[in-house]
């Protein structure tokens, strides 16, 4: 790029820093990023355990304290910060980012680029609620550059509900020599107590609503009551959580359910277990899912967008309609629980699907063509 005689300046722009999947996401797009050509420079909009990644890796990143969408007291500060970083384009993952660095971008002529990794809304709103957010995504994909859908399937939701809405298809990637299920790794279940003979169930995402671990858990109490020798790891942190503790304690499973906080070892936690479940009302394009999947894991998850796109009802995975959650999610845990055989064969092909499908380099080299574009536009 003739343009540009030094390294491309790229603000990466992340709602939080504690561990889901957008964060996953920009730290395995930062990594694979050729540093010949571009430099990273990443914004936070509170602190957590990615940002502590990110400094192992030595990319600067900054945190600009805030949990608000379209915090405008924040607007110049952001705006100030890209003028002391020189920076060139930026790169927005998820709604509350672009809420907060489109203003600074469009002042000062940066291209904007907006990665959805789901939209802000879905089916289980609220009328009201879900017309406001309609209207923000709309005004904040009509203010970026260019858009990134994560999956086909949500792409298709934005075409749907949005007049106009436009995007590239980019879908999500992972490491998959981290996420190998030949490796070797520490021997979770010894530390957590947990008998190596067991079936173990894992949920491992944030505790918030639209990840329903609370639904989770009332299903595996019912699972439980059909088979007593279950067990369920329970992996995160969140606004849920503290309910959900509750909910094991009042409901006697607690010798069965085991929490912990978001941890680093995540390829370790993956291998301790047999099933994995994700019972979301949404997705982006879950990239959980594909490390679970990586790992050779039975899958159980919800029917919904993203997961749609890289789960193929028992091909590759078990899938459940939101709708029937109550009553087909025990049922799915204690049949899949029973059926090693169906196991191994689910896992098998989920492996094989991300194998093909999903890789965070191929994932990085779309994302870095589609910067380059935008700035030959700008010059």
């Amino acid at each position: 790029m003739t343009a540009f005689k030094n390294k491309i300046r790229v603000l990466e722009c992340i709602r939080q820093g504690q561990i889901g999947g957008g964060e996953s996401h920009l730290l395995s797009l930062v990594e694979n990023l050729d540093r010949t050509t571009y430099d990273p420079v990443v914004l936070s909009f509170t602190d957590g355990p990615m940002i502590d990644r990110l400094k192992a890796l030595n990319i600067p990143v900054h945190i600009i304290p805030s949990n608000k969408p379209f915090d405008f007291k924040v607007w110049n500060k952001v705006k100030q910060l890209m003028l002391a970083e020189k920076i060139d384009l930026v790169h927005a993952h998820g709604t509350r980012a672009n809420s907060n660095v489109f203003r600074a971008a469009r002042s000062l002529q940066k291209p904007l680029a907006y990665t959805i990794h789901g939209w802000s809304f879905h089916v289980d709103q609220p009328f009201l609620i879900k017309k406001i957010r309609v209207a923000g995504e709309k005004f904040l994909v009509s203010r970026s550059n260019l858009n990134i859908s994560v999956s086909v399937s949500n792409q298709k939701t934005g075409k749907d509900t949005i007049t106009g809405f436009e995007s590239v298809v980019i879908n999500n990637g992972i490491d998959q020599q981290k996420f190998n299920a030949d490796g070797q790794y520490a021997n979770i279940r010894k530390e957590l107590n947990i008998p190596e003979d067991a079936v173990l169930s894992l949920f491992l995402a944030r505790f918030t609503g639209h990840k329903q671990p609370l639904v989770l858990l009332k299903a595996f109490e019912k699972a439980v009551q059909q088979n007593p020798d279950l067990y369920l790891l329970m992996v995160g942190d969140g606004d849920e959580k503290q309910t959900a503790t509750e909910l094991v304690k009042k409901a006697g499973i607690g010798n069965r359910v085991v929490f912990q906080n978001f941890r680093q070892d995540v390829p370790a936690v993956l291998a301790a277990a047999d099933i994995f479940i994700l019972p979301s009302l949404w997705e982006g394009l879950p990239i959980g899912l594909l490390e679970a999947m990586s790992m050779g894991k039975a899958i159980i998850a919800s029917n919904v967008d993203g997961t749609t796109d890289i789960i193929e009802h028992n091909k590759n995975g078990h899938l459940i309609e939101l709708g029937d959650m109550d009553k087909e999610l025990p049922t799915a845990i204690v049949a899949m629980a029973k059926n090693t055989t169906l196991r191994k064969e689910l896992g098998a092909k989920a492996r094989e699907t991300v194998k093909y499908n999903f890789n965070a380099a191929d994932m990085t080299r779309k994302i870095e063509a589609e910067y380059n574009k935008l700035l030959n536009k700008e010059n």
